[in-house]
């Protein structure tokens, strides 16, 4: 199954539903897992059977049971469980964010295909996602405007995801207190007070604690907008804040102790304490976000150009 980003997800997905269950809970039927996970009773059996030789499993089929917790090293890596067209998605925004270019830019969909070693047609597919996003402007001969990030784009993602993250949150306190997504926060909680305990050397790891208290809190909505939304714009915002270094502790300092209030007001089930701490440390990212766009990747006086 080596290079199979559908078991690897579904594998890590699994994990996830498994961490919420006592040890010795015996898990669900084969067809109930393939449901629940919206994958093949084929690849359900590979899981498994993964599952059982990492000792994380036991059993005979229709009797399995849980050995153990999952444990962080269980998991594959983010980067292995991403579809070929997620892959390019992640590739390309990375490339354009962290590359020389800048807003009235045009790249050319053959050349892009080639340097990411993929199809033109699978370039053409996600360019068009972005488009969607106002990041690109469709031109001829297989060439696209690169907009840019603009103070008025951000204003807009921001209303979008503070609509969004806030109906998540409804879901999110419906669950019972022994769910995954609960345990997820648990664990989450005490990564926050770790990194605060080592804030001035561990700061840059952030972004990523960041992007796990977001993204369970989006997931829980089963909504697949929503969570499409999470998935290209947390990719955005990581990559633009990391155009502006200077005053990065402190902002992610804020952040922390913003967050840490936030899943507070979570565990309340109080919809106004929630709404209220969740519109204050978005307020804040929608600050940081500004800030960094004004601050930019480029000189003031860079002169725009056209991508190879």
């Amino acid at each position: 199954m080596k290079g199979n980003s559908v078991f690897k997800s579904s594998f890590n997905r699994c994990l996830r539903r498994l961490s919420g269950l006592s040890v010795g809970a015996v898990l669900p039927s084969e067809s109930e897992l393939a449901q629940r996970l919206e994958v093949s009773r084929t690849t359900v059996r590979a899981v498994l059977a993964a599952l059982d030789q990492q000792g994380i499993v036991k059993g005979p089929a229709g009797q399995r049971s849980l050995a153990r917790h999952p444990r962080e090293g269980d998991y594959f890596p983010d980067t292995q469980t991403l579809s070929a067209g997620a892959a390019v998605e992640r590739h390309f925004m990375q490339w354009i964010l962290q590359g020389d270019f800048r807003a009235g830019q045009l790249l050319n969909s053959a050349e892009l295909a080639r340097q990411f070693g993929t199809s033109t047609t699978t370039i053409r597919e996600h360019l068009a996602r972005f488009q969607h996003f106002g990041l690109l402007e469709r031109r001829p001969n297989s060439a696209w405007l690169f907009k840019g990030v603009t103070p008025a784009f951000a204003t807009e993602v921001y209303d979008v995801r503070e609509l969004f993250e806030l109906r998540a949150t409804r879901s999110f306190i419906e669950l019972p207190d022994d769910s995954p997504p609960w345990r997820e926060l648990d664990a989450i909680e005490q990564d926050h007070h770790a990194l605060l305990a080592n804030i001035d050397t561990d700061y840059p790891r952030f972004p990523a604690l960041d992007e796990r208290l977001h993204r369970v809190i989006h997931e829980t909505s089963e909504n697949r907008f929503i969570i499409d939304f999470y998935d290209v714009i947390s990719t955005l915002f990581h990559y633009t804040y990391q155009w502006n270094k200077g005053d990065e502790k402190q902002r992610n300092t804020t952040a922390l102790l913003e967050h840490l209030d936030y899943i507070q007001a979570l565990r309340s089930r109080d919809p106004r304490a929630i709404d209220a701490r969740c519109r204050k440390h978005l307020r804040t990212a929608r600050a940081t976000l500004q800030r960094s766009i004004r601050f930019g990747p480029f000189p003031d006086d860079a002169p725009a150009g056209v991508a190879p």
